[in-house]
Parts: structure tokens; sequence; C-alpha cells
């Protein structure tokens, strides 16, 4: 299988990087990275980007180049997935229909990559053994403090103009201490990590949907090659995930996913004592991400109606349309049936 097409590498029209962001070396070395692409590379006078009034193609073309702010270096939890949310970046250059990032990032689309990465790592060490979700459970207390970097951005999809992901998975590979760096993606080009010391303090996953959905995710690498990513990554050590998001009900979906998990299955085959967790996650949408992505995908044939939904309201009291009883419980039992036919040896940490 292939692993990484160079033609899905990412390479943004416009490049903004700020006055504080080239106070960092780290900064100047994404800088660096892309002008050596052929882009260029603006200079902002502050720190500022000025991108209010950007459309939705201009800004998910962009990639500004900031400082994160001191809010970011206060970790948040993310459960289920992980104890601690750690910012890379945020915003994606993907074209995804149900993206996630749809109503919960402000302004326009754009991709900020920070700069700041030393303050970032720097920050760590204070979380350690202080989660909820893996650092004090049972069933996971083998991952340690667990820390997730795909949260609000894809960093495999942007590694080839930051180099941030492999910088955090060495710091994770040269820490000896009970932690995990845990990161999910949709893209393929893992060549900047295999070669890396990662100690197995490293957790790759791959975000997966049926071929039959692959029109949803535009801009990303193809399943297949996800897949052959993978067993790369299983090859140079690394613990492995699939991260099935998001479960799409549409007609045909038993076919369609059943393939999908064959073709895991077959992609895998051979790995010797592959550590496999699968997290699957069912589609679920806001009435303002709803409004949001209606916005930004007008012709998108992604099924976003009343029909077959209920409503869940989350801690923090807002709403989300998510399937009805009878669906979550039709989806949850196969699913787990199958997985568990098809790949005896994964892990099923969560189903939302």
């Amino acid at each position: 299988m292939a692993t990484s097409p160079e033609a899905r590498l990412w390479r943004p029209r416009r490049v903004l990087v700020t006055r504080g962001a080239l106070g960092w070396a780290h900064g100047r070395a994404i800088a660096e990275r892309v002008a050596a692409l052929g882009v260029a590379v603006t200079e902002l006078s502050g720190d500022r980007l000025g991108v209010a009034d950007m459309t939705y193609a201009e800004a998910k073309s962009t990639l500004a180049i900031v400082v994160a702010p001191p809010s970011k270096l206060r970790f948040q939890p993310i459960a289920p997935s992980a104890d601690w949310r750690v910012d890379l970046a945020e915003g994606c250059p993907a074209h995804c229909s149900y993206c996630y990032l749809a109503g919960s990032l402000k302004g326009p689309p754009i991709t900020r990559a920070y700069a700041n990465l030393p303050e970032i790592v720097g920050a760590l060490a204070d979380h350690v053994g202080r989660g909820t979700v893996t650092s004090r459970s049972v069933a996971r207390a083998d991952e340690g403090t667990t820390f997730e970097a795909s949260c609000y951005t894809d960093p495999l999809g942007i590694e080839h103009l930051t180099g941030s992901l492999s910088a955090l998975v060495a710091h994770f590979g040269a820490w000896d201490a009970p932690v995990q760096l845990r990161f999910t993606t949709k893209f393929a080009a893992v060549a900047p990590l295999l070669g890396l010391d990662h100690g197995g303090r490293t957790r790759m996953r791959v975000s997966l949907n049926p071929a039959a959905f692959a029109r949803f995710e535009g801009g990303t690498a193809p399943v297949a090659a996800r897949l052959g990513a993978l067993r790369a990554m299983a090859a140079a050590g690394y613990k492995m995930g699939l991260t099935i998001a998001p479960i799409i009900a549409a007609d045909g979906w038993r076919d369609a996913y059943g393939g999908l998990l064959a073709d895991v299955a077959a992609a895998l085959d051979g790995v010797p004592n592959p550590d496999l967790t699968v997290e699957l996650i069912t589609h679920r949408f806001s009435a303002g991400s709803k409004a949001v992505l209606d916005g930004w995908y007008p012709g998108s044939s992604l099924d976003m109606g009343p029909a077959g939904r209920a409503e869940k309201r989350t801690k923090f009291g807002a709403v989300k349309h998510v399937y009805d009883k009878a669906t979550m419980t039709e989806l949850r039992r196969w699913f787990e049936a199958e997985i568990a036919a098809r790949l005896p040896r994964a892990r099923v940490l969560y189903w939302t």
C-alpha cells in the first residue's frame, strides 16, 4: 500500500507570520520551511492577523504562524479520548463536510501553527498524574497520563510545514515517565516520524470512513494510504489506533463499514503483536455547526436533517443532534460484534 502521496501534501497559497512568532526559533523554522517550497511569506508588523473578512476559500488556503496564547499552556481535559488536550496548531487544511471544528473555532477557518513550541512542551510536566480519563482509570492505566494532540487540528496534515509533531514525539520518546502522546489523522505522510526514537510513548490513530462516504472528506489522503501509513507506523514500533468517525447511518452502512473493517484487518495482517485500540464516534452536530457547514459546503449531500435524530445536552449545556436511541443501539451492537470478529485483538476504548 502507498503511504504518503506527495499530491496530498497541503501547500498553502498564503502564509502570514506575526512579529511575535518571529521571536521564536521554531516560528522562524516554519517560515523558512514554507519559503523553501516557493510560497511567499508575509511578515506582519504586529501580532494581529487582520483576517476577519476572509472568504472560506481564502481562509482554507492560508497558514498563519502565531504565538499560542497563555490559555493554550493551561491544558484542558478532553474526555473520553485522553487526560489533556495539547494544541500544536488550530485549524485544518482538509474540507470535511461534517468538520467538528465548525462552530467551535471563531472567525475564518485559517490554520494557525504555534511558534512557541518550547513553552507548550514545557507545560506538559505539570499535568502528569492529574488527569481523569486514563490517569485514574484501571482499564487504561497502562497508557499513563495521556495527551491528545489532534483536538483542534490534524497535526500530520501540516507536519511537512511545521515539524511540530516530530518534535513532540521525540520529546515523549526521551521522557522517562508514565505518559503517552496521542494523535489521530486523515493524512498519510508519516515518513518524518518513522525514524524517530519514540520510546513506545506515542499512539498514532487513523481516522477512517468507508470509501462510500469519502466524498465527505475532501483534501484528505485516500483510506488505503492511511491504512498503509498505519502499517508503516506499526512496523516502526508505534502503538496504533482506529478512530472510526463520524459513523454515518446512511443506506448501506453495514456493507460499507464491513468492507472497511475487512480492509483494516488485511492492512494489519502479519503485524507482530499489534497494540490496537478503536474509538467509535457517531455523527452529530449542533445548530451552530450545521449553519456554518451549510455555508461552507452548500452542495453537500451529508444528511443533517431531523429524521432519525434526537437531542443530547452536553455537560456545558449545548444541544447536539445525535442519532435516536434505536439507531444508536443498532449501530453499537453491530460495530462491537464486527470488531470482535474481524479484529479480535483490538480494544474498543469508548463509544459515543
